[in-house]
């Protein structure tokens, strides 16, 4: 039996080796760009033939090109731009259940756990207001009606092992965006334990691997001021018996806005109104446990508002969050005050 050859990913440039040594991939997949940053194992540091054109060398690469190929696969069938994509048939099949492969069942699946964990504010169902925002002179679908929006919750998956069923009520569309993105970044991760330090960056939202005595160092982009700092989040590995887990996560309103009649509106949409939030939050950052927990929390803390963001803390695996306000405050947290270089 051949083992099936994933095709090269749109955009994908070759692999690169940065000074330190670490090897980077990237592609445009998911809306932007994907990458796969992989530090050497010892054996490559130690070996005096480990260049660009050891076999050690080559390995990395190899893992991180094979990496993205997985990544794109994944996406090709959680994306709502493709009409020929999973999740695009789910959404066009006006069958009230719906059969559904592993890789989208285990995503709508991490969607519901994380809608429950965030008080319903991480909706996937929310695909009908998300293209209400982005054209609302657009004509709905013919199965939805334009005035419709479909309970959050009016839909349920019935995981089985190769073959899983979605029930849910007409006019239910899915968009899965942040939360495939975690789930992909997560998911990617998982194959590359061994490394020394291995980061997956899912467009932004991050999965990160580090060994014990490796640091990752990442800048948090200043919305107000194209190119800027907000501030410095500094990782570092602690566990001596093993590596540790991180997960990074952006969220806010400063990104895919568009503009109608003199009125503006952006992507994240409060599942409460079914319209754009109202929010005194222009961007969150989380650190937390695993990609897909940091996603969830930071959509969540600007959709709910500044004072909501405390209250992300206490939920298992969410660490920390620095967020930006309307009116221009950083409000870290106290415990991202050991994580801000």
């Amino acid at each position: 039996m051949t083992a099936a050859v994933l095709a090269r990913p749109a955009g994908m440039r070759d692999p690169g080796r940065r000074t330190d040594g670490t090897t980077s991939v990237d592609a445009e997949l998911m809306g932007g760009r994907v990458s796969v940053q992989l530090r050497p194992r010892p054996r490559a540091e130690t070996d005096p033939g480990a260049g660009s054109g050891s076999e050690a060398d080559r390995c990395t690469q190899r893992d991180a090109v094979r990496t993205i190929r997985r990544i794109a696969s994944w996406a090709d069938r959680l994306t709502r731009f493709n009409e020929d994509s999973e999740l695009s048939r789910l959404n066009a099949d006006p069958a009230a259940s719906v059969p559904v492969g592993p890789t989208l069942a285990a995503v709508l699946a991490t969607a519901r756990a994380a809608g429950r964990a965030t008080w319903g504010i991480v909706d996937p169902t929310m695909l009908v207001p998300r293209l209400a925002a982005e054209n609302p002179n657009a004509a709905a679908p013919d199965f939805v009606a334009a005035d419709s929006l479909p309970a959050g919750r009016s839909w349920t998956i019935q995981r089985g092992g190769r073959r899983s069923v979605v029930t849910r009520v007409a006019g239910t569309r899915f968009d899965l965006g942040g939360v495939a993105k975690g789930w992909i970044a997560d998911r990617a991760l998982a194959a590359l334990w061994d490394y020394p330090a291995a980061v997956i960056d899912a467009d932004g939202d991050l999965a990160i691997a580090l060994a014990f005595g490796e640091d990752w160092r990442i800048g948090v982009a200043d919305p107000r001021t194209n190119g800027a700092i907000l501030t410095t989040v500094e990782l570092r590995g602690l566990d001596p018996a093993g590596r540790q887990r991180f997960g990074l996560a952006t969220s806010g309103t400063s990104v895919h806005r568009w503009s109608h009649g003199g009125r503006t509106t952006h992507h994240l949409i409060d599942p409460r109104s079914g319209r754009p939030a109202i929010t005194d939050v222009v961007q969150a950052t989380v650190l937390a446990e695993s990609a897909t927990a940091a996603e969830a929390a930071a959509k969540t803390i600007v959709i709910l508002g500044a004072s909501r963001a405390e209250a992300l803390l206490d939920q298992p695996g969410v660490w920390a969050s620095i967020v930006l306000t309307d009116g221009g405050e950083v409000l870290a947290s106290p415990s991202a005050l050991r994580w801000l270089a």
